[in-house]
């Protein structure tokens, strides 16, 4: 009987000490979404590979048409100016950041702004 006890009270402190570590884990993610200047689904392909690189970064996704890049991460590890920044490293605007110049030089021509 004592060892039946033994083995509830461990299972009971398992699951309480996993729920306090999710709530934690959910407590330090964030989710932002980013204006870009992407024009086709080769940009989406750079964008999301690039956010695949960026330490603390759980997930994205870049809806073309809209622009918009959602980025969920984790805010111990970057914040949104960082997120920001790496993709105006790969030649896109990033809300009111413009796109470096070498970057988007780089470009191919699909992926510039305008291109259609």
């Amino acid at each position: 009987m004592n060892k039946l006890k033994v083995l509830l009270l461990s299972m009971v402190l398992a699951l309480v000490s996993f729920a306090t570590q999710a709530q934690t884990q959910d407590a330090n993610q964030k989710t932002i979404t980013i204006k870009t200047s992407a024009v086709c689904d080769m940009c989406k392909s750079t964008i999301e590979k690039a956010m695949a690189y960026e330490k603390g970064v759980k997930s994205s996704s870049l809806d073309v048409d809209s622009k918009l890049l959602t980025v969920v991460f984790d805010t111990r590890k970057t914040d949104a100016n960082k997120l920001k920044k790496a993709v105006t490293e790969v030649g896109y605007d990033a809300d009111e950041l413009p796109a470096q110049e070498r970057a988007y030089n780089k470009l191919d021509d699909c992926c510039k702004k305008g291109a259609h």
